[in-house]
Order: C-alpha cells, then sequence, then structure tokens
C-alpha cells in the first residue's frame, strides 16, 4: 500500500476503538469528523520515511507511531480553532469541530485525541515495552510543555511572544516527533534525525505564514488572513514576504542535507523536495513577488 493508504487505515484502527457501546455517541461521531477525511498528512508520512530510511518499510509498530502522530495534530486543530483562540468556523473546507457540533463537545474533543494517541502507542507497543518509553517520550515532549503544542498555544496568551520559541513549540514540536518518533519505532538511533524535524517544522511555520498572507480561503481550506487579524508574531513581520520565502528554501535545503547516510537517504530527500513545492508553489510564489 501507498503510505496514505497506511495511514488512513493506521488511524481507522486507532479511532475505532472509540466507536463503542458506553462511549458518548456525540464525542464518538466528533473525533471521527475532526480525524476523517484528513489532510495531507505530513507528519505521519514523515514517520513512515524516516522508518523507510531506517530500513523498517513495513511495521506496525511505525503505522502506529505515525498514527498517533496524526492524532496530536488534529487535537491541536480542534483546539486551535476554538473561539477562545482562532474562533475559525472552517477547517479542511467544511464546519470546524465546534461549529459542526458544539464547543463542549469540541473542547473535550481535543483532549480525548490526545489521549487516544497515547493508548494507541501503549497497545501497539505491548509486545516491544524495551522500545515503548522513547516513543511515549517522544510524543509526550512534542505535545506538552515546555516546548509542545500546548506550550505553543499557552504563547498566545501571553502579552509579548518570541518568534522562535512560538514556531518550536507551535509547529516544529510535531515534526520533530515524526522524525525521531520514526527512527524510534524503527529502533533505530534518533539522535541524527531530530535536526531534519526541527529544520522541517520551522520550514513549515513560515510556509504557513506566507499562505495565511496571500493564499485563498478555498485553497487552504481555512479563514485566511487570521495571523494579522490577531496580532500573532509571523515571519512576514520578521523578514518580509521575500525574506520569508527566502528563509523557507533554506531551511528545506537544511533539511535535505540533514538526511544521514542510509539506504532510503535519497527517497527521502526527493519527498522533502515535492513538499516544499507542495507547501509553497510556483503560482503562489508569483503572488509573494
Amino acid at each position: 500500500m501507498d503510505s496514505a493508504s497506511v495511514i488512513e487505515q493506521a488511524l481507522e484502527t486507532a479511532v475505532s476503538s472509540c466507536d463503542v457501546l458506553g462511549c458518548p455517541p456525540r464525542l464518538a461521531a466528533a473525533i471521527r469528523y475532526a480525524v476523517f477525511p484528513g489532510g495531507a498528512w505530513v507528519r505521519p508520512k514523515l514517520c513512515l520515511a524516516v522508518a523507510a530510511a531506517c530500513g523498517a518499510r513495513h511495521s506496525p509498530l511505525v503505522e502506529a507511531t505515525a498514527a498517533s502522530i496524526e492524532l496530536l495534530h488534529c487535537a491541536s486543530l480542534v483546539h486551535d480553532d476554538l473561539p477562545c483562540f482562532d474562533d475559525a468556523a472552517v477547517r479542511r473546507n467544511r464546519p470546524s469541530v465546534h461549529r459542526a457540533f458544539d464547543e463542549r463537545i469540541a473542547l473535550l474533543v481535543g483532549d480525548a485525541l490526545i489521549v487516544l494517541a497515547l493508548q494507541n502507542v501503549a497497545r501497539a507497543f505491548a509486545d516491544h515495552p524495551e522500545s515503548l518509553p522513547g516513543v511515549m517520550l517522544a510524543l509526550t515532549r512534542a505535545v506538552g510543555a515546555p516546548v509542545g503544542i500546548v506550550a505553543g498555544q499557552a504563547w498566545e496568551c501571553e502579552a509579548s511572544t518570541p518568534l522562535e520559541e512560538y514556531r518550536r513549540s507551535k509547529t516544529g514540536a510535531l515534526f520533530i516527533a515524526a522524525t525521531v518518533g520514526g527512527a524510534l519505532a524503527a529502533q533505530s538511533d534518533p539522535t541524527a534525525w531530530r535536526i531534519l524535524g526541527d529544520r522541517l517544522g520551522e520550514a513549515y511555520q513560515i510556509a504557513d505564514d506566507v499562505r495565511d498572507a496571500i493564499a485563498t480561503e478555498a485553497e487552504l481550506g481555512k479563514p485566511v488572513g487570521r495571523d494579522a487579524a490577531l496580532g500573532r508574531p509571523t515571519a512576514l513581520g520578521e523578514f518580509g514576504i521575500g525574506g520569508a520565502v527566502a528563509r523557507f528554501e533554506l531551511l528545506i535545503a537544511e533539511a535535505i542535507d540533514s538526511v544521514p547516510a542510509c539506504a532510503g537517504a535519497e527517497p527521502l530527500r526527493e519527498l522533502l523536495r515535492q513538499e516544499a513545492r507542495r507547501l509553497l508553489p510556483e503560482s503562489l510564489l508569483q503572488r509573494a513577488a
């Protein structure tokens, strides 16, 4: 199967554990709504690609880790869209969870998805207890404090927000979890893969800043112009559009160069090039010029 099919099946396995007798029906429906249909699945695809580069192409442990990373990402989107944060009416070209259900259910869905992500890897690694602590630690670091996605959201509640720390927490943390988690699930040394996640995380956030400023709602599947409306710190404020694009291209080049020498290095590097073109396609760059 291709990576998208693998991820979809792994997510279905995880989410179906909530579709059982005894789970509040609206909560179960909202969890499924938040996860399916998915977006680009950048983070779980990256996890699979790193694991494949390490020699673990078809591994239930890797697939569960990738799915859990996507569940954490979905949780962050549900919470990010809430009225107390972005108050976004649309996500993935349809009503956001709090609009489709209500604010109370959306808050609980985000919480439930974080717990489900950890339960999912705990079940998958039950017969491999030697590998579980490292993967669990990578995931919990990515979601909590001091530098996970919860911390990233909390920076938006402060009087002033340091841009580098904000980016590292809100976006970079899950990318690092994807690269480090993929290596750990493949039972490889994760040290060399951390810089890849770090560079990609910053690049992705810069691309998101650019897209929020110059893309259309139809292109993004969510409201645009929210950074400016909410006074969020962005790469455009730091570098300008031209400088932000140049910084993005530098980070992608550094990410590609950071891929360690291994059997799957070149396919992974090509995947990174393709993702860069998807994030900031030529049509969008022409608008930025």
